[in-house]
């Protein structure tokens, strides 16, 4: 039976999320486990390989061509599994494939939302690749908060609801800063960033 870890990240960006995915992923195996990890991008672009590496980073080019999130790369460095195609998914690929759908007719003319069919969508992406290994590793790219994030946020706790509790873990990563003047630690900013995830 898969069990599902979504990995999250809140208060600021570039936290390294996708290294952590992949460690994660790397420490599963070590402990005997198969893994998988994919990437959930909620930009509208169908893929990165017309974005300019300046803003979002390299492009990693899978063994069956496809460019996808840098991430990706860390992803098959780290646990020596092959990146795939359909490792990586962004909006734009999700609305496409929606959208598809609806000019072929197969939602008998129903009125086209983000909920179901959006989340439905990203929900059956992630489900494809159940009994592919013991952990499927799903990272959310962006920022909790980004309005861009909610139909993943909102597929991922669907998600878990349906598969179950048992065999979905989320895994949130924010920043804790530290404030030399007081001498501590804040966790307010954690705080917010979790609050908006339930």
């Amino acid at each position: 039976m898969t069990r599902y870890i979504f990995i999250t990240g809140g208060v600021v960006s570039s936290l390294g999320k996708g290294l952590g995915s992949a460690a994660l992923g790397a420490l599963l195996q070590a402990r005997g486990y198969k893994v998988r990890l994919c990437k959930l991008d909620p930009y509208l672009n169908v893929d990165p390989g017309t974005m300019s590496p300046f803003q979002h980073g390299e492009v990693f080019v899978t063994d069956d061509g496809a460019e996808t999130d840098l991430d990706l790369g860390h992803y098959e460095r780290f646990t020596g599994v092959p990146a795939r195609k359909n490792d990586n998914i962004t909006t734009g690929q999700v609305y496409t494939e929606v959208l598809g759908k609806e000019r072929r007719g197969d939602y008998l003319g129903a009125t086209i939302q983000v909920i179901p069919h959006i989340t439905n969508e990203i929900k059956d992406f992630i489900l494809e690749k159940e009994g592919t290994a013991d952990f499927v590793l799903c990272e959310i790219g962006g920022t909790v908060g980004d309005i861009e994030s909610l139909p993943f946020l909102e597929a991922i706790r669907q998600f878990g609801n349906e598969v179950g509790h048992d065999r979905a873990l989320y895994v949130h990563v924010t920043l804790l800063p530290y404030i030399p003047a007081a001498g501590e630690l804040k966790t307010k900013p954690t705080q917010h960033s979790v609050k908006e995830l339930m």
